[in-house]
């Protein structure tokens, strides 16, 4: 099987502009997403797919693989859709530009042992261990039927406890992976009622009646979604002591001396 994995980068973000270039320990965030997917031996290719001049100037700079996309684009996987066009694979693994943390062991386990020909869209899901990433609104939480197919996903605290305390919590995590037709269905469909209200692309599916496998992983990976964030990635790189330098195009991104060198603050 060929697999391919996609980084879609955005630079205008309303909660975090500019994040696939925010500075963790001398390095833009992508990088470091980059550098764990490609650590995932069934993964043969590993590209980032932005439509921003800025993150494409950074990421040539590092020696990245970058694709362009149009602009405009409004999902991560329209763009992945994009460069599916161009890159022939059984499986494109895509990853959310900001999942610095995650482990390739968890990035690997989504992929399927068998190639499939038709339509198949997969997704990580872990536990939440803490009490406040239940109603916290940038955790998108899933409910799945007995074979971890996916029943619905939300925003909001699911499943509700009326009748019984016997359940866990399980939360969205930033890797999925797509057939080739499953991108295009995604692209070629317009959004539902509940995608609408929800803002979760992966419900376009399941109000389709498309299935997508759940796969529980255990995972301290953190999303970052706005600025605070940076801290609590950083002291865990820190902790790794896995730095490193930043050897690419200083004019695109403004670091500090002591940050090209590779330490966190």
């Amino acid at each position: 099987m060929k697999i391919i994995a996609i980084i879609p980068a955005r630079y205008s973000s309303s909660r975090f502009p500019g994040k696939p270039l925010a500075d963790i320990c001398g390095k833009p965030m992508v990088w470091w997403v980059y550098q764990q997917v490609k650590k995932v031996q069934k993964i043969n290719d590993v590209y980032i797919a932005t439509d921003d001049k800025r993150i494409e100037e950074a990421c040539s700079g590092l020696g990245l693989n970058i694709e362009m996309t149009a602009a405009g684009v409004s999902s991560s996987t329209e763009r992945a859709y994009e460069v599916a066009k161009r890159k022939k694979a059984d499986y494109y693994v895509v990853v959310n530009g900001d999942e610095p943390l995650i482990e390739p062991e968890t990035i690997g386990q989504i992929i399927p042992h068998d190639r499939c020909d038709g339509f198949y869209v997969g997704n990580l899901m872990t536990q939440i261990k803490r009490p406040e990433q239940v109603v916290d609104v940038t955790n998108i939480k899933v409910v799945t039927d007995e074979k971890d197919n996916a029943l619905f996903m939300s925003r909001s605290p699911i499943p509700y406890p009326k009748s019984s305390m016997e359940y866990e919590y399980y939360k969205h995590v930033g890797v999925l992976i797509y057939s080739f037709d499953a991108l295009k269905f995604f692209t070629e469909t317009s959004k539902g009622h509940n995608e609408r209200i929800e803002d979760i692309n992966e419900l376009r599916f399941l109000e389709h009646n498309k299935k997508i496998k759940m796969t529980k992983v255990e995972t301290a990976a953190l999303s970052v979604d706005v600025p605070k964030d940076l801290e609590y990635v950083k002291e865990v790189l820190s902790r790794r002591k896995i730095g490193g330098g930043y050897k690419g195009k200083r004019k695109v991104i403004s670091f500090s001396k002591r940050k090209e060198q590779g330490e966190c603050a």
